[in-house]
């Protein structure tokens, strides 16, 4: 298993990569160019960039994230081709710098949705994002998307950037035609475009789930259940069409079974790298994120990481997501330095455990 950590660059991120060299365990980050708007080009240039200072600071770079997927390939609009031509540059681009897995989702508008980006923990008195449904529908879309602005601290967050929701209401009404038979072809022709060239050039795309595991405002959702990822690795049979198991987004919904799912795709080796964290649920589509220790949440880490030790590659790429925020942090919501930091230290305590136990198992 190689341990990474989300580093939005030293203009973008609090959290400097002398920091997360410090983690015990560390070996590289899943990366981002939070400011590239999606449909743009990723130059060499900045790509070079933004490797050479993970490099220098000891770290690998071999994941990259939010290679957003533009709203007119998603909704298959004849602009489509220029937009897929531009990422299918990009994908040559990240590899010749050394990228093997890059991190993409095919959600329709909205990426990941919380109703408070800072709800308080009464047991400790942390922060963490948490989801209520209830709340969610007193609010409309455009509602939502200015309180998240409005909560995050200054900070970009990812799936949120203005310039994807400066024509939010364009494009729902857009939406209201499409049905999710429909979009799931539109995500056809997008694979069957740049599943060949990642082949080629030996690089896996790994799609996300949809974040919280339901349909959202009417939208046609497509990736949160075994059933969905299913027909996604079918869409273009290759094991350049991969998954980004986040247990987080998927495990929001507890009709989930995780370590299920991560066994069925890890024996068919489509998991090219996963996001592990905890929920707490809290009642019918009401959960907040949680410590990444078992006993915090709803989520048996334990068996997770079992599950992607006997099916996946024993370099799979994985980082700890979503922490809460402790010991007075203020920073990216979700993405604070100490928690993630113990939640790296975490999973890797439960990683050596396994392998030894295995170890002992063997030799028996």
């Amino acid at each position: 298993m190689k341990m990474t950590f989300r580093w939005y660059g030293s203009d973008s991120d609090s959290i400097t990569l002398k920091q997360i060299k410090q983690i015990p365990g560390m070996s590289g980050l899943m990366g981002v160019l939070d400011y590239k708007a999606a449909g743009e080009v990723w130059t060499k240039e900045e790509i070079r960039e933004y490797v050479d200072e993970v490099h220098a600071a000891g770290l690998e770079c071999e994941v990259i994230e939010s290679v957003n997927v533009h709203e007119d390939i998603k909704m298959g609009l004849p602009t489509r081709d220029e937009y897929i031509a531009n990422y299918i540059t990009t994908i040559r681009n990240l590899a010749e710098y050394g990228i093997k897995v890059i991190v993409y989702n095919f959600m329709p508008v909205l990426d990941w949705l919380r109703t408070d980006l800072a709800r308080v923990i009464e047991e400790d008195g942390s922060n963490s994002l948490y989801f209520d449904e209830r709340e969610l529908g007193s609010m409309t879309p455009l509602e939502i998307v200015r309180k998240t602005a409005e909560d995050s601290n200054g900070f970009t967050l990812p799936g949120w950037e203005p310039e994807r929701l400066a024509e939010l209401e364009k494009t729902l009404k857009q939406y209201e035609s499409i049905t999710p038979d429909m979009f799931r072809a539109n995500y056809k022709y997008f694979l069957d475009a740049v599943i060949p060239v990642c082949e080629e050039v030996g690089i896996r795309m790994a799609v996300h789930p949809d974040d919280p595991a339901w349909p959202i405002f009417g939208l046609p959702r497509i990736s949160h259940s075994q059933e969905d990822f299913d027909k996604i690795v079918a869409l273009h049979d290759s094991p350049a069409n991969a998954l980004c198991l986040c247990t987080g987004s998927l495990g929001s919904n507890p009709d989930n079974d995780i370590p299920a799912i991560i066994r069925h795709f890890g024996e068919m080796d489509r998991i090219a790298c996963l996001h592990i964290r905890n929920v707490k649920y809290l009642g019918y589509r009401r959960f907040r994120e949680a410590a990444h220790l078992s006993s915090t949440g709803d989520l048996d880490m334990f068996e997770i990481v079992k599950a992607v030790y006997d099916t996946c590659p024993r370099d799979v790429y994985v980082r700890p997501d979503h922490g809460r925020m402790i010991w007075d942090e203020v920073g990216r919501p979700g993405y604070g330095l100490y928690d993630r930091a113990l939640g790296a230290a975490y999973l890797n305590g439960l990683w050596e455990a396994v392998d030894k136990c295995a170890a002992t198992a063997r030799r028996s």
